[in-house]
């Protein structure tokens, strides 16, 4: 049985449909992805799934409950990390923490969080004083005191730098291994490769795409290019009877190759047996970011 169901969700503000019939299914024990640009309808998403919203439409269960109906139970097995979360500026690390351990029945050792998310030697300091990628230590702590079987997520990274962003990633991966359910809201690309098991793209309210990241970007038509200088000339047609090559074009003396699957080795093994060596030979894999191009019709904000 699936951790998160969604089914049909609908979600309207007004006279604008921010989710429009949203369904996917979350697995125990993945990280999962819920990818899309600005305004997509990401963190609409996530907040009905969360009971922070109610839906138009549609149906949602997480392990089982309701996220309305069932709101108190939800919130002893549901770990959320906000999009936008503050604390007072003078509240000390190690105090946050243990107030919100006091919001749960059987809470985990605030302190062992502490020290586990690199935080111990900031314990006593005030949340104004703390770096962009200490805050968002300390959220991710604070999603977790509870002992969540499912942890959301929400444009964890967005504002960080590089290095801190790659930490928090390693963050990420720390909560799956641990055996949380982790749903990850974003729309950096390198991001949803390196961390998500599966990815929902939603673009417009919609999920245009469910798949694994090697998945979407296998989609695409010519989701690799191979590039080189023939040693000999050939005829297109050698190449473009094969079943894994999408295109073949010519731009001066090099030959470009579009396809799929085990494209290298078969374009080579067929110029070989046409006596044509590709020299100077180089092969482009296709993105997340291209997949996401395609799927919505624009780049990633950066």
């Amino acid at each position: 049985m699936p951790v998160i169901e969604v089914h049909e969700l609908h979600k309207r503000y007004r006279d604008h449909v921010a989710v429009h019939d949203v369904s996917f299914a979350v697995e125990q024990g993945e990280i999962f992805g819920i990818l899309g640009p600005n305004g997509a309808g990401k963190t609409t998403t996530v907040e009905c799934i969360e009971g922070l919203r109610s839906p138009d439409g549609g149906s949602i269960s997480v392990l089982g409950l309701h996220p309305l109906r069932d709101r108190v139970e939800l919130r002893r097995v549901l770990g959320i990390q906000l999009q936008a979360s503050e604390l007072p500026e003078k509240m000390r690390v190690g105090e946050a923490v243990e107030l919100f351990a006091s919001f749960y029945p059987d809470p985990a050792d605030a302190g062992e969080l502490i020290e586990r998310w690199g935080l111990g030697p900031k314990r006593k300091t005030a949340f104004a004083a703390l770096s962009g990628g200490q805050k968002q230590r300390l959220s991710i702590v604070l999603a977790l005191v509870g002992n969540p079987r499912v942890a959301i997520l929400d444009e964890l990274t967005t504002g960080l730098d590089p290095q801190a962003r790659r930490d928090t990633w390693a963050a990420i991966e720390q909560i799956r291994d641990s055996g949380v359910t982790v749903v990850l809201v974003t729309h950096f690309m390198e991001e949803a490769e390196r961390l998500c098991d599966r990815i929902a793209v939603i673009d417009a309210g919609h999920v245009v795409a469910l798949d694994t990241p090697a998945g979407l970007v296998a989609s695409l038509p010519g989701a690799q290019r191979l590039r080189f200088r023939p040693s000999a000339p050939f005829d297109d047609a050698v190449l473009t009877a094969l079943p894994e090559v999408s295109s073949v074009r010519r731009t001066g003396r090099t030959v470009e190759v579009t396809g799929s699957g085990e494209l290298l080795h078969v374009v080579t093994t067929e110029l070989a047996r046409h006596q044509v060596v590709a020299i100077d030979l180089r092969l482009d894999q296709a993105t997340l970011d291209d997949a996401f191009v395609a799927l919505t019709g624009h780049a990633a904000e950066i």
